[in-house]
Parts: structure tokens; C-alpha cells; sequence
């Protein structure tokens, strides 16, 4: 009887600490990983439809993107990598990409956004 209390007990503190523990953040390292697959379709200044890599992970990103912290995140580390790319590419396809891909973000997609009110 004792034995089946401890097991009970182990089992709801396992329990508790998996639903309490917190969830992992969105990394800038995430964002790059999913958006690479967009760099032919920037390089070619949208001429041709984005790549099914790109909007997949375009689509993901999007959809792990579910606290205010990790769209924030998100936000800067596209705003980030727009900066990178130079004034070469058109920031018009960079930001017009989620759109080619069907997919609605919350907001621009350029160096002027302001992540910090994003929610």
C-alpha cells in the first residue's frame, strides 16, 4: 500500500513538473533555419513562386510563433536578417513572402517594424 502511494505521488510530481516547466523559446538560430529555404526566392526578386521549403518553413515558424515573447523574437530576428541581406534585395518580396506562401503574419516584415508592440 505504501509502495503504490509513493508510485502515485512520483507520478504526480512528474506530472506537475512537466506541465510546469517552461516552454522553449523561439532562437534566432530557429527563425534562420526556416527561412533559408526563402533566400533563391529573395535572390530572384519573387519571379517565380517561393519554394515548397521556404513556405514549410515559413508555415512552421508561424505556428511555433504562439507567445507574445516568441513573435517578438521572431520579429527581430527577421528584421535581423532583412538588415543582412543587404539593400540589394527587394524588401517588398521580403515582406510580401508569408503572403506568397498563404500564410497571414501579424505584422511587416521590415527594418522599420517596431517588434516591441507586437502581441
Amino acid at each position: 500500500m505504501a509502495r503504490k502511494a509513493g508510485l502515485e505521488l512520483l507520478a504526480g510530481v512528474l506530472v506537475f513538473l512537466v506541465l510546469a516547466a517552461p516552454s522553449t523559446a523561439i532562437t534566432c538560430q530557429e527563425v534562420t533555419s526556416s527561412v533559408l529555404g526563402c533566400i533563391p526566392y529573395i535572390r530572384t526578386g519573387g519571379a517565380v513562386a517561393p519554394p515548397f521549403a521556404c513556405c514549410d518553413g515559413i508555415r512552421g515558424l508561424n505556428s511555433k510563433a504562439v507567445t507574445t515573447i516568441d513573435r517578438q523574437t521572431t520579429c527581430r530576428c527577421l528584421k535581423n536578417l532583412a538588415n543582412l541581406m543587404g539593400r540589394s534585395m527587394n524588401p517588398g518580396v521580403i515582406s510580401g513572402l508569408p503572403s506568397a506562401c498563404g500564410v497571414r503574419v501579424p505584422y511587416p516584415i521590415n527594418p522599420n517594424t517596431n517588434c516591441d508592440r507586437i502581441r
